[in-house]
């Protein structure tokens, strides 16, 4: 094996940051559960600290490969697939922010506002790049799409307790405009074109997180269950379970770093049911929670137990 075969900070991919979405997501859902659940709150803690402990080390070690290897670092900008998860680092802070606000609102704000920034640029950015691109084809587009443009929809989850709540309604509706054209672009070339490569596959259950944030976010601007809000909801819910009936599909596709885009969009739903059920006090809500809940604890031990795999047998930083 040759070095530019072996694993190593040049292939260091920014997909790493996925990891943090999805913890910053189970803690989020996991802070809700022991809301309603009466639960001890140590829990949720713990892996919003963790996952601010990741962020420090994942962010350093990409900033030395921004030092050593910038063309490596260029070419992810460039490429269609990976460009869209350089928008994963600002939507991690605006996670970081949500788990920091209870016990640490000043810190929680400073957050928040690089995060926010941070969104804005790479929506720019992004949307520029699509603007003038000279060699995407549309069998290069897949819910990844979403991240970059459609994240925005989480700014005013905690947006809200720091600025104007017009802010907040800024990006909550560019964030939803972009969803239902990204939302068109992904059917098309899911329903017409070839396959996705097994890689990507995964990128489907991102399709989840935009109507379910949105509910989030509408109800956090709001602070009323209108019918666009369940309107949101319901959207979320069916496409959940749409992808849950594609469960074989999904379980014939090995791990890939790519596989820990289940975990956000699986607890934006937990979330969005476990508010639904404090909105409506509706029972089936509150086991329909639950059973998220657990299902998604799970999802999270087994994208841990595979990434820890996936490092030991040097199946992580290969080059594509």
């Amino acid at each position: 094996m040759n070095d530019t075969s072996k694993p190593g900070l040049k292939n260091f991919p920014i997909a790493f940051f996925s990891i943090l979405m999805g913890l910053g997501g189970f803690a989020t859902a996991l802070r809700k559960g022991e809301e309603i659940f009466s639960l001890p709150s140590g829990g949720s803690r713990l892996v919003f600290i963790l996952a601010g402990i990741l962020f420090v080390l994942l962010s350093s070690l990409y900033l030395i490969k921004i030092v050593h290897h910038r063309e490596a670092v260029m070419q992810e900008l460039r490429h269609p697939v990976t460009l869209s998860f350089f928008s994963t680092l600002p939507i991690t802070i605006l996670l970081l922010s949500i788990g920091a606000y209870p016990e640490f609102p000043l810190l929680s704000k400073w957050f928040w506002g690089v995060g926010a920034a941070g969104q804005l640029g790479m929506t720019l950015y992004v949307l520029t790049t699509w603007i003038h691109q000279t060699h995407f084809q549309i069998e290069h587009s897949h819910p990844s799409w979403f991240i970059p443009v459609v994240g925005n929809i989480i700014v005013p989850v905690v947006g809200v307790e720091h600025a104007p709540l017009e802010i907040s309604w800024f990006y909550f509706s560019f964030g939803l405009f972009f969803w239902i054209i990204l939302q068109t672009i992904a059917l098309n070339r899911i329903f017409f074109h070839q396959p996705m490569a097994e890689k990507l596959i995964p990128t489907l259950f991102i399709m989840v997180a935009p109507p379910a944030l949105g509910f989030i976010s509408y109800l956090k601007i709001t602070g009323e269950l209108t019918q666009f809000a369940q309107l949101l909801y319901y959207i979320g819910g069916f496409i959940t379970l749409l992808l849950l009936v594609q469960f074989r599909t999904f379980s014939r596709v090995k791990f890939f770093l790519s596989s820990w885009v289940y975990s956000f969009p699986a607890a934006a739903i937990t979330i969005a049911t476990l508010v639904m059920y404090d909105k409506t006090q509706a029972i089936f809500f509150r086991q329909a929670g639950l059973a998220l809940l657990l299902l998604l604890g799970l999802l999270i031990l087994w994208l841990v137990v595979s990434t820890v795999n996936a490092f030991r047998h040097h199946g992580i930083c290969l080059p594509e």
